[in-house]
């Protein structure tokens, strides 16, 4: 499993996740991360937001409830036998 470290705007400490599927919807790109290699953890909807030509890749949480739930809607069928909550 692809492993991504995330280092919040704020300059707190970075946290790693853990990437379970990856998407793109109306032209945006979306990763579903986890916080645990194995077993049950907390799952996150991230959305790239760098644009054309950065050298890395930048994600911020999807926190829009519409967003969340189309998204996750999307992540629910490619990923059938896991349940999202």
């Amino acid at each position: 499993m692809e492993k991504i470290c995330f280092t919040p705007p704020d300059g707190s400490e970075a946290v790693w996740f853990y990437v379970l599927e990856q998407t793109r919807i109306g032209g945006h790109n979306y990763i579903l991360v986890t916080d645990s290699e194995e077993g049950d953890g907390e799952a996150y909807i991230m959305k790239d937001i760098s644009k054309d030509g950065d050298e890395e890749a930048s994600y911020e949480f999807v926190d829009s409830d519409q967003e969340l739930s189309a998204v996750s809607g999307v992540f629910s069928e490619m990923l059938e036998d896991t349940d999202l909550v």
